[in-house]
Formats: structure tokens, C-alpha cells, sequence
């Protein structure tokens, strides 16, 4: 079976990531290329980029280094088939606690929109108000 690799700069394009991103998150250990051309250029695959798209989505919720590192190591553990059934169970646990942490960090978030929502309103409202136009 034949992998497809990409270049770092098409996944770049893809994950719209930076260059110096990505290398980053291969220089802390997040997201290791899975292979290297033979003049030692970046190789990844598809698997290589959903977790970068994966470690993506974590920054803006404000996950720590650590906890990017330990939720990718708990789904690469429960991905493996070798993974014994009793030590599987905490793993489980372990992503069910992402999952709320996630939920809460979405919940904040939609606060924060509201509210900036709001004061936007509020603002357009005083320009209004002073002559600059009708509300929109």
C-alpha cells in the first residue's frame, strides 16, 4: 500500500497553518512528519495532517502544548488495535473529559460573540445617532 505524501507547503495551503507553525509543532514533538524525501524535505500524510487540522482547531479554545500532546496520545491509543480492552476505559474517560472541556471552552466562546455582538449594536446605534446613518 502506498502512502501520498504532501510537501509542508501544500500543507500549509490546506490546514492554514504557517510554515514556521507547522515546523514548530514537529520541534515540540505535536505533529512529526511521517516521512522525508531523499533530499530531506518534509513528507506528511492525510493521518499527519488531520492531526494537524486536529491541534488547529484546539488553539483557538486555548489548549495548552501539554494538553494538544496528551489528547492526540489518547486517540492514537485508542486507535491502536493493540491497545489492551482494560486500558482502554480510561482512555475513553480521558477523551470524554476533552469532549466537556471543549463544550464549556465553545459555551465561553458564544458568550464572548454575544457580547461583542452587542457592544457592535450599541455602537452603531450612538453613530447613528450622531449623524453617521440609520442603524444596520
Amino acid at each position: 500500500m502506498r502512502v501520498d505524501h504532501k510537501q509542508i507547503g501544500e500543507v500549509a495551503e490546506r490546514t492554514r497553518l504557517s510554515l514556521r507553525t507547522i515546523r514548530y509543532y514537529e520541534e515540540v514533538g505535536l505533529v512529526v512528519p511521517s516521512a522525508r524525501s531523499q533530499g530531506g524535505f518534509r513528507l506528511y500524510s492525510e493521518a499527519d495532517i488531520a492531526r494537524l487540522q486536529l491541534v488547529r482547531r484546539m488553539k483557538p479554545l486555548d489548549f495548552s502544548l501539554e494538553e494538544m500532546r496528551e489528547l492526540l496520545q489518547t486517540i492514537d491509543a485508542l486507535t491502536d488495535t493493540a491497545t489492551p480492552e482494560p486500558e482502554r476505559a480510561p482512555l475513553v474517560d480521558r477523551l470524554e473529559m476533552f469532549r466537556l472541556a471543549v463544550e464549556e471552552r465553545c459555551a465561553s466562546l458564544r458568550q464572548q460573540l454575544a457580547n461583542a455582538e452587542a457592544f457592535a449594536g450599541e455602537l452603531r446605534t450612538e453613530h447613528a445617532r450622531h449623524g453617521g446613518g440609520s442603524p444596520a
